[in-house]
């Protein structure tokens, strides 16, 4: 096996750098770019960078609509940072939460010309790394040399997408017999993806026929639901009550998806909520953060079925779109099993967005 790390394990250094707030390269062998995370800049790097090159700061179309700046590239907008833009500015541009506070920000000039291609790739690999999706971009002509010199993160132009996002291929580490309150013939399995990401889990109840439709329910992690009994989210009670239709009926697979907050990650789901203290809905508070409403990837779920044997399924879900991409990924779902928990008056207007935004069938 070649000591070279691929492009997905220098993701991942790539995104324990970004956190910490070092700078990472996108390129080799030639021009690229330098990208620090807006969230984690300090002002002594944004003068260091500064003196590299002309940086601009790329912000996501959902971030760009709420800030009134053109994204004349579709999916994201290049802003020029003015002379004087401290790592304040930048942090202001990047976070929401004094929006209402501050209003007027700019004026914001907008980059046209050029190629968006490793912005992009920027912005990407930050939201994996589950920072506010905003990149401080800067050209380099020689990529190769400012990483040696500077010893420095460096992802080939290889590099694509999906060596970005936290879905690869998942490996079975650990299982063990697990008496639970919903089942005592319960059994936790961990799956670990290969490049370093979080892991997930599958709560298998019973022991489920292979070769029959299995109940089974993705669930994404809430901690807030799961574990502090949240009221503003129907998490908790769905997790609660799909594991007991699993020990009633003696069988069923419960996949636990480290995915919080719909993929945006803890933090992020708690400057949402800040948000929606200030009168924005779900959906609205993740387009000011940057975010699409779901950032969540089910295909881990499919893929975790199949390394347990599945390929049929009874899938508990008020998602339609659970249900396609499981049809997509080649499972079949024999039916459609609707997950029905109580509202009250904290997660009412939450499950009505869900309803009428995100398609839910409740």
């Amino acid at each position: 096996m070649p000591l070279l790390p691929t492009p997905s394990e220098l993701a991942a250094r790539a995104r324990a750098d970004l956190r910490v707030g070092l700078p990472v390269v996108l390129g080799a062998g030639g021009p690229g770019v330098a990208i620090l995370a807006a969230e984690t800049l300090q002002p002594d790097r944004l003068a260091a960078i500064r003196d590299v090159g002309t940086p601009v700061l790329a912000i996501t179309d959902r971030r760009a609509e709420t800030l009134k700046a053109r994204a004349y590239d579709g999916d994201l907008a290049r802003l020029h940072l003015p002379a004087d833009a401290d790592a304040e500015w930048v942090r202001c541009l990047a976070d929401p939460a004094d929006d209402l506070l501050m209003p007027m920000k700019g004026p914001l000039v907008a980059e046209r010309e050029g190629d968006a291609g490793l912005h992009r790739l920027a912005i990407a690999l930050i939201k994996s790394a589950q920072l506010l999706p905003a990149a401080i971009v800067v050209p380099l002509a020689d990529t190769d040399g400012f990483a040696h010199e500077h010893g420095l993160t460096q992802l080939p132009p290889e590099a694509t997408h999906e060596d970005l996002v936290l879905h690869h291929a998942l490996t079975s580490v650990a299982a063990a017999r697990l008496p639970m309150d919903a089942a005592e013939s319960g059994r936790l399995h961990i799956f670990r993806p290969d490049n370093g990401g979080t892991e997930h889990y599958a709560i298998e109840i019973g022991r489920p026929d292979r070769d029959a439709p299995v109940l089974a329910r993705l669930h994404s992690a809430c901690f807030t639901g799961d574990v502090l009994g949240s009221l503003k989210c129907d998490c908790g009670p769905q997790l609660r009550t799909a594991l007991a239709e699993m020990g009633r009926v003696g069988a069923g697979v419960l996949l636990y998806l480290n995915q919080e907050g719909r993929g945006i990650g803890l933090a992020n789901k708690m400057r949402a909520y800040s948000l929606q203290d200030q009168g924005f809905d779900t959906v609205e508070a993740n387009h000011r953060l940057g975010f699409e409403d779901d950032e969540r990837d089910f295909r881990l779920g499919a893929d975790i079925l199949r390394r347990m044997g599945f390929s049929a399924v009874r899938l508990m879900t008020n998602n339609p779109r659970k249900v396609a991409m499981m049809e997509h990924e080649g499972l079949t779902v024999s039916e459609r099993v609707p997950l029905v928990t109580p509202t009250n008056r904290h997660n009412a207007h939450y499950l009505d967005v869900k309803a009428k935004k995100s398609g839910h069938l409740l």
